[in-house]
This record gives structure tokens, sequence and C-alpha cells, in this order.
């Protein structure tokens, strides 16, 4: 094996002779500067901040053209404008990048440091299932429902808003929560690790401007909650019953029982989540080469 491997590496530095001085340092540096691009761009197609991306990139062209055609006044005025904008960009992307620096912390990076018990696939299995029987009878009751299904973002100081609770997944007690006359039934339940550790609790609203305006708070708040973390939110509507779910700031809304049984377990029951694998190092560097798009919008 290492002899053919030599035999490779002699082929390529003979037949292409710049790969000569490429070092393993260069090959580490493309895969960063790779999937810090992609990352960026993906933010910006799943937010508004995209046409503002748009805009940057007209700038840019804008800029090329001045100085490519001796411009010089026009040219110097875009070069002001772009020398000032750093500040501008920090404004307007505040959201953006607030939330790239919440996962950092609370995501990947902590989990390094922290011992974690391995999640149990059948507390898991049964949250789902005992989740869409009751989701079933509420879409039919028309009860309204929030619940929060945590990953790797930790989120307690969302639990902290409501009442800890410490119990399994059972479609009556999601039922009885969910009551309109019960206490808690206004805000949401948080599930980690396939059991029931807050209700009651308040979500952060999406600060998305361009949302329909015919969903309420809880969609609101579903969709805002999928912004700031890594978690699955699947709401009941208690005007029309229909059942949604928000994922990375995305709402899928109108879900029939048995797709939001298969979206749980695809999102909740799979070896290893998408945004894992997008900070593991040898995706990132395989990303270098090759990296399909494995994410669809609604």
């Amino acid at each position: 094996m290492a002899v053919l491997l030599e035999t490779i590496i002699s082929f390529i530095q003979e037949e292409i002779p710049f790969m000569s001085t490429i070092r393993i340092s260069d090959l580490i540096d493309i895969g960063i500067l790779t999937f810090a691009i992609y990352q960026l761009m993906w933010i910006m197609r799943k937010s508004s901040s995209g046409r503002v991306l748009k805009g940057i990139l007209v700038l840019i062209v804008a800029m090329w053209l001045a100085s490519a055609i001796h411009l010089t006044a026009t040219s110097w005025v875009l070069n002001y404008v772009v020398e000032q904008g750093i500040v501008v960009l920090v404004i307007l992307f505040q959201p953006e990048i607030r939330r790239a620096l919440e996962r950092m912390g609370s995501g990947k990076l902590s989990s390094m440091f922290s011992s974690q018990r391995p999640v149990s696939l059948h507390d898991m299995e049964t949250a789902i299932r005992e989740t869409v029987e009751a989701y079933t009878s509420m879409s039919k009751d028309k009860v309204g429902a929030l619940m929060v299904f945590e990953r790797k973002n930790l989120l307690d100081d969302v639990i902290k808003t409501g009442t800890p609770l410490d119990c399994s997944v059972s479609s009556e007690l999601l039922k009885n929560l969910f009551w309109n006359k019960a206490p808690l039934h206004d805000g949401a339940v948080i599930v980690r690790e396939g059991r029931i550790v807050g209700a009651g609790c308040m979500l952060p609203l999406s600060g998305n401007v361009n949302l329909s305006r015919d969903l309420g708070m809880r969609h609101r708040a579903g969709i805002g909650m999928s912004e700031h973390s890594d978690a699955v939110v699947v709401i009941v509507s208690e005007e029309t019953g229909s059942i949604s779910a928000a994922m990375g700031g995305m709402l899928k809304r109108h879900l029939a029982p048995e797709t939001l049984e298969r979206l749980l377990r695809n999102e909740l029951l799979s070896d290893q989540p998408e945004e894992e694998k997008n900070l593991n190092l040898g995706s990132l560097l395989s990303g270098v080469f090759s990296r399909g798009k494995k994410e669809g919008d609604e």
C-alpha cells in the first residue's frame, strides 16, 4: 500500500510540477476557507440577509469596472464606501453573527469539555411515537401545542423560563399540558434525550420580517427557537389544527402525522446530525474537493 501511495505521489509530482510545492498546511488552509465560505453562503441563502450579500457583490463588481476603465472619481467613492462599510455590515448582520457565536459556544465546542450520557434510542423512539399520537389528536381537536426537541445546543436558559420537569413523554401527558385551561398550556414543552425537562417555557420570537402575516405567536416562537439553536420545533395551530415543524429558521407547514413521524425520526434518530457533520474536520477537508447539498427548502 505504501509503495502504491509513493508511486501515485511521484507520478503527480512529475506530471503536474506545481503539485510538488503544495504542503499539507496549504490543503488545511484551503479547507478552512472553503468551509467558511460555504457556511457564509448557506447562512445568507437561508435568511433575508441574502439580498444584502447580493448588493455587496454588485458593489464589488462596480468597483472592479470603475478601476478597469479608469473612472477615478467613481472608484474613489466606491473604495471609501467599502472602507467605511465594515461597521455597517456588523450592524446589518448582527443577528447572524450573534447566532453563530451562540451555536459555537453551546454546541460542538462545549461538548468537547463535558461528558454527556448517550441518548437512549428507546426513549427517543417512545417520545417520537407518543408525540405523533398526541399531535394527531390535538390537530383534530384544534388544540394549540409547541414542543422543542433539543439536540446539540443546550437550552438550559430556555428551560429556566418555565417549570422544570423530569418525566417520560406520553400522549396523555402532552394533551393535559396543552389543554387550554392548563396553567402551562401557553408555553413550550422542552424534550431532552427523549424526556420532558421543561414546560411552559418562553421561546425567542423570530426576527424575520418576511414571515407570512397569517402565522401566529406559536409559529413565530417556534421559528425563532430554530433560528437560535439546532433544535427541532413542532407546532399545532390553535386556529386551523395544522401541524408544522421548524428547523434552521425554516418552517414546514401542513404536515400529515406520517410525515411528522418520518421527519422526527430522520432528524432525531440519525447517527450523526448534519450540523455535527459540518463541524467535523474530515468533512471539512473532503469539502475542498466535493460537497453536495443535502437539505432542501419547502
